[in-house]
């Protein structure tokens, strides 16, 4: 797991587009897993940039998104499909068929988390899946006690997820309660994961992701695992690392190696 700390959010943002934006110039046709949330917001605005300024082609990429309410349509200001077309997909070239996010209105939920799965199959599974963290150290939507072997699935959303969310919202009571979201093992078969934090409120949860033990009580632990996991976190995340210290040490040697080659 690489660990690069950044000073602000803005520079977490800068980070993450270089590594994205070098990924798709590297490889056109790249699959790439793309989460909600505030959290990546600065990566979408300049990957929007990149395109309209630089030329960034998204035509021959495919996208995947983790996760989406149930009962949420893609007219919904607060459904996934719209934070995605808004701050992302209608700004850049890419076909709107070749953009996946989870059907919250589908008629069989169940039944369509294995045609999701199936889908990412087809398109040769995810290069890149860019992931947030949750206040309880979530991933996608894969709430504390989720099994580490999940796959695509309906899963009903914690209490904290619930209030978490509710700003989006008018009030917290029309808060969908259930979602549809990547397993972790679904996450965990994407070749590089690269995951956001940014904020004091996400410290905690980063600590037990980083170095707390591999557990299914803390879902974003499992990337402990993944032989290509790059975390990126601003300072105010970062300060609850016991080791930052090292982390920044090794960030400036592989920084160094870089720089001589």
């Amino acid at each position: 797991m690489e660990i690069i700390v950044t000073k602000d959010y803005e520079e977490m943002s800068d980070k993450a587009a270089e590594i994205v934006i070098a990924a798709i110039k590297a490889s056109p046709e790249l699959v790439l897993g793309l989460a909600t949330g505030s959290t990546p917001e600065g990566l979408y605005e300049r990957l929007v940039t990149a395109h309209k300024e630089d030329g960034l082609d998204f035509s021959h990429m495919t996208t995947f998104n983790l996760d989406e309410y149930v009962g949420l349509g893609p007219d919904h200001e607060q459904s996934y499909r719209f934070f995605m077309d808004t701050h992302l997909f209608d700004h850049i070239n890419i076909s709107k068929e070749r953009t996946h996010v989870p059907d919250g209105l589908a008629a069989d939920p169940v039944q369509y988390c294995k045609l999701y799965e199936e889908m990412i199959q087809d398109a040769d599974g995810i290069d890149i899946q860019v992931l947030g963290i949750g206040r309880d150290g979530h991933l996608g939507f894969n709430e504390p006690g989720t099994s580490l072997s999940s796959r695509t699935q309906l899963v009903a959303l914690a209490p904290e997820t619930i209030e978490d969310n509710s700003r989006f919202f008018d009030s917290e009571d029309e808060v969908p309660h259930f979602a549809l979201t990547m397993g972790v093992q679904s996450i965990l078969e994407a070749r590089k994961c690269l995951l956001l934090a940014s904020g004091e409120g996400k410290a905690e949860a980063l600590k037990g992701c980083v170095e707390g033990p591999i557990t299914s009580m803390l879902t974003a632990s499992a990337l402990q695992v993944h032989p290509d996991a790059i975390v990126i976190v601003d300072e105010a995340a970062a300060s609850r690392l016991e080791r930052l210290d090292y982390y920044k040490w090794v960030q400036q040697a592989r920084e160094q190696i870089a720089g001589t080659h």
